[in-house]
């Protein structure tokens, strides 16, 4: 099964751009398909191509990279050990999981500069920085993150395309969908939630014939590879990477989501963890979320750095992470999740669902309280902040996610009053259909894609 994926327009994009004068890196977490669609693209783009995967990589490879002053031998010797005819200007070179042989990263300079061929490099972002301090990265990189499978993605791969694209055409024309198209559409939504936009994930679940314990344990196995990656890659400070990461759910399961050190280590302080969050978060692995102390031009000049929460890169991850083998073998943990009876944990999913789509688009995350001293409590709760991105006409878009049919928008209408002339927009993502209230727009989950294009 394939899995139609966006980011393949743009690396169409950049090889009519840069003319192989730019080499092109693909940074992302662990199983999100980075492999198989460079693959792809090398296929239907090239003549040839030549896949140097340096996982499996030969030592006569190895010592390949000392001969780049003889270019001509070194292609010669690629193109004899992969039994590969290589041609100017029409053949692709792809190094895959480059971190594990840094020296490779190094020899881009000159392969770019040479011209001969177009190179993609592939690899996890944390272990590319963990091993350049000794080599000159190339200035000849381009950069681009992919991240795992998106809703709108999802629905490709369900052959819901006509789906997506009315989703859109009812967005964009401030239309919600008919009722029959909305359960489906929510129904569609629970699903992603549940199985992930990990590639493996959703190809055990759609030729398993829609098989959630099938998708559970392509994830398990994928959860394992993360802590095999804890325990090798951050050995400086292991130990609190994996608390970090097992304690997810716990943090994501509470009212304010955020991490609480004290939980943990008793003696804990972020000066402490700085470092293992930011592991996390380079990985791809985890999506950071900061407190932003005064939403105004550049959320990140009033970041806390002390007031963080800590979402799971992928909400099928988080899922299997959370929960159990036999509850996920016993079928009723789906059953609640996609009759919406899960009230306990599913404001964990759905906020971690938002955080993954809004990360996807290339944006950072921020969100905003105001403790009130006399109620001994945060009067003001916004999930998530957006900005047009502006610098002349600056405007904020808060975000509240509701997991429930029935709620409240006091945080909302107060944030409102108190950032009045900075808000464009405020939106509320629920289970119910889409509906306008002033400049309060609220739309279903499945929906939310739609307001990034």
């Amino acid at each position: 099964m394939e899995i139609k994926r966006k980011i393949y327009q743009h690396l169409i994009s950049w090889k009519i751009e840069s003319k192989g004068k730019k080499a092109l890196l693909i940074e992302g977490a662990r199983r999100v398909g980075k492999s198989t669609i460079v693959e792809k693209f090398a296929k239907e783009q090239y003549k040839s191509y030549i896949l140097v995967d340096f996982n499996l990589v030969s030592k006569n490879i190895k010592d390949n990279f000392e001969n780049l002053t003889q270019l001509d031998v070194f292609f010669q010797n690629l193109s004899l050990e992969y039994n590969v005819r290589l041609y100017q200007r029409e053949s692709l070179i792809i190094f895959d999981e480059i971190q594990k042989f840094p020296k490779a990263r190094e020899a881009i300079k000159y392969l770019v500069a040479d011209g001969r061929y177009d190179y993609i490099e592939t690899g996890s972002l944390i272990s590319i920085k963990e091993n350049v301090e000794k080599i000159t990265v190339p200035s000849e990189e381009r950069k681009i993150k992919m991240y795992p499978v998106d809703f709108e993605e999802f629905m490709w791969a369900m052959d819901e395309e006509l789906l997506s694209e009315h989703i859109r055409a009812c967005y964009q024309d401030g239309k919600n969908l008919e009722q029959k198209m909305h359960v489906k559409a929510m129904r569609l939504f629970r699903e992603y939630m549940l199985v992930g936009g990990m590639p493996q994930s959703i190809v055990a679940y759609v030729e398993g014939d829609r098989d959630f314990y099938a998708s559970d344990i392509e994830k398990r196995d994928i959860l394992d590879l993360y802590r095999d990656d804890i325990r090798k890659a951050a050995r400086r400070y292991s130990s609190k990477v994996s608390v970090l990461f097992e304690n997810l759910p716990g943090y994501l399961s509470t009212h304010e989501k955020k991490i609480v050190l004290s939980h943990i280590d008793k003696n804990g302080r972020y000066s402490q963890y700085d470092e293992p969050l930011f592991w996390l978060d380079d990985s791809m692995t985890c999506n950071l979320c900061y407190k932003c102390n005064d939403p105004n031009v550049g959320f990140s000049l009033s970041k806390n750095d002390s007031a963080v929460k800590c979402y799971l890169g992928d909400t099928g991850l988080l899922i299997s992470l959370a929960f159990s083998e036999n509850e996920i073998s016993n079928q009723q943990l789906y059953k609640a999740i996609m009759g919406g009876r899960l009230a306990l944990n599913e404001g964990m999913l759905y906020e971690n669902m938002i955080a993954q789509m809004i990360v996807s688009t290339g944006r950072k995350l921020y969100f905003y309280t105001r403790y009130s001293l006399e109620k001994h409590r945060n009067d003001i709760e916004i999930d998530f902040l957006l900005s047009n991105e502006s610098k002349t006409k600056y405007k904020i878009y808060p975000i509240e996610v509701k997991s429930s049919k029935n709620y409240t928008t006091t945080s909302l209408n107060s944030f409102k009053k108190l950032f009045s002339r900075r808000i464009e927009e405020s939106y509320i993502i629920h289970p119910k259909s889409y509906m306008k209230e002033g400049n309060i727009t609220k739309i279903p989950p499945y929906m939310f894609f739609c307001i990034f294009s």
